[in-house]
């Protein structure tokens, strides 16, 4: 039965989800859980890769980029044919391929290959998010209900973040950086029994055809826009950054011009008119560009700089995805007393603040300011987040949920490429820019040293005395001015999210 057909109009005649409902909400879980805690295993297991890889600062930066950048690029088509052909099927489809891939991936012999297993996981990931999210739409349409199962999908985000840190730094410690990869197949098994029992298929009754035009052309405007902010972050202002980002704009003023001249689109560009739909996406993009950012500076400055161990260096992270995970659940009774307009800003105050701490503690030798700058953090954006994803899909029709769940999905995505590649290029910009070498080094290893802080890192531990030594704390201050600059530049994105959520969400839908 198609669970998008008769779906109320309003709040009173929405009919409650029952056990079966909670239920089919916990298999939805896993593969959001999968997701984010590969992103987070990868963020930690990144200096075993540089070390074991021995990866380019290019390389480096993709090993980590091109699975949010393929995401990014294929999840309004995905999200799309979700609608049309079922998105429990296409669920059901990504979760096979994402365990098989994670297999190859763990045994990977090269940076290169590393990259291409990350690009398939990519593909298949982009049929998991959409899907997951707009079945929340279908079994949950009554809004209470719909709002604490929003911020329970939400908080598995965080949920995996945590857990990813503190499993993927005992597999660190114990076995080859491979292992990372594997913890997918066990997460992956148990949905692929669940969710034919109790998750319900649901797709778009009247959908429209198959647009292999603007299937290619919204990919054709991704890829290159990420491209070529990738391309700025590392290697500056260029003719080849224009060039990319230039026709990644035109694709995407042609994408935009074939939906509105189509009859049935494959994304309804009328969603984007909405203010709180359009404000809400502009929400989740910088507060995932600010987490992932924050991460990305943070894992290196914990094992790197301080030393840390991987899983103790995940461990100290657990406190602040504790207080995103409360964070979330917490705001939703206060939503129904305040409005998004005002509860967001509210909640991002809290981010700015954490950005703040790690500006201000750079130099700090210790691990505290930096757990409690996660903490503030977290608080921010595990509030925001809930808020915006249930007005996203509140504001959508419920026939087009994959899609509307494909654009948020997609705001993620590209803002995690934009934290790793501009908070995590203009880091990079900046330790390269303020690091001093001691005088007396080979080539070879001052190349190395420049390239990136595990290059550095590397470098120092096969010179000998005090030359090791100087090359090494050279490399430490270096990063730590990049953190404190980068932190500053993190504030001020969190701000402009404050400033659009102010600014848009002061119109609520009764949907």
């Amino acid at each position: 039965m198609n669970r998008t057909a008769s779906i109320p109009t309003t709040e009173t005649d929405a009919p409650r989800a029952g056990a079966r409902g909670w239920a089919a909400l916990v298999v939805l879980m896993l593969p959001v859980l999968l997701v984010s805690v590969d992103n987070t295993v990868l963020s930690f297991a990144l200096p075993e890769i540089s070390i074991a890889l021995s990866p380019s600062g290019a390389e480096q930066l993709w090993i980590i980029d091109v699975y949010p950048l393929v995401l990014a690029g294929l999840l309004v088509t995905m999200g799309t044919l979700g609608d049309r052909f079922g998105r429990r099927r296409m669920l059901l489809i990504g979760a096979t391929g994402f365990a098989l891939v994670s297999a190859l991936a763990a045994f990977a012999p090269t940076a290169g290959l590393l990259i291409a297993a990350r690009a398939l996981l990519g593909f298949f990931g982009a049929m998991l998010m959409p899907s997951t999210l707009s079945l929340l739409r279908s079994i949950f349409q009554y809004r209470d209900q719909r709002r604490m199962a929003i911020a329970v999908w939400a908080s598995a985000f965080s949920a995996g973040s945590a857990l990813g840190p503190v499993v993927g730094g005992f597999l660190l410690e114990h076995f080859a950086w491979g292992s990372v990869f594997l913890i997918a197949v066990p997460v992956l098994i148990p949905l692929l029994i669940a969710a034919p029992l109790l998750v319900p298929e649901s797709r778009d009754p009247h959908p429209g055809r198959i647009d292999p035009i603007s299937i290619a052309l919204s990919m054709a405007a991704m890829i290159p826009v990420v491209y070529a902010i990738k391309s700025l972050a590392v290697d500056g202002p260029s003719l080849v950054a224009g060039a990319w980002a230039l026709l990644g704009i035109v694709m995407g003023v042609l994408f935009v011009r074939r939906q509105l001249r189509a009859e049935i689109p494959m994304l309804d560009m009328a969603l984007f008119r909405r203010g709180t739909f359009s404000g809400a996406i502009l929400v989740n993009l910088l507060s995932v560009v600010a987490l992932v950012g924050f991460l990305y500076f943070v894992s290196q400055h914990l094992q790197l700089v301080l030393g840390l161990s991987p899983m103790v260096a995940g461990l100290s992270l657990v406190p602040g995805m504790v207080a995103m995970i409360i964070a979330g659940l917490s705001v939703v009774p206060i939503s129904r007393r305040v409005p998004p307009h005002i509860l967001v800003p509210s909640a991002l105050v809290f981010s700015v603040a954490g950005y703040l701490i790690v500006a201000f503690t750079t130099h700090e030798h210790g691990v505290a300011p930096l757990v409690i700058a996660f903490v503030v953090l977290g608080i921010g954006i595990g509030a925001a987040e809930t808020i915006s994803n249930e007005l996203i899909l509140s504001s959508a029709p419920a026939a087009k949920a994959g899609a509307a769940s494909a654009v948020s999905e997609t705001a993620y995505e590209l803002g995690a490429v934009l934290g790793t590649a501009v908070l995590g290029g203009l880091i990079t910009a900046f330790y390269r820019g303020a690091l001093v070498l001691p005088a007396g080094l080979p080539t070879d290893v001052a190349d190395a040293a420049r390239e990136t802080l595990a290059g550095a890192y590397i470098a120092a531990q096969k010179l000998p005395g005090e030359i090791g030594t100087a090359l090494w704390d050279a490399a430490a201050d270096a990063f730590g001015s990049g953190v404190m600059v980068t932190s500053l530049i993190g504030a001020g994105l969190v701000v402009v999210a404050g400033v659009i959520a102010g600014v848009t969400l002061r119109t609520r839908t009764s949907r």
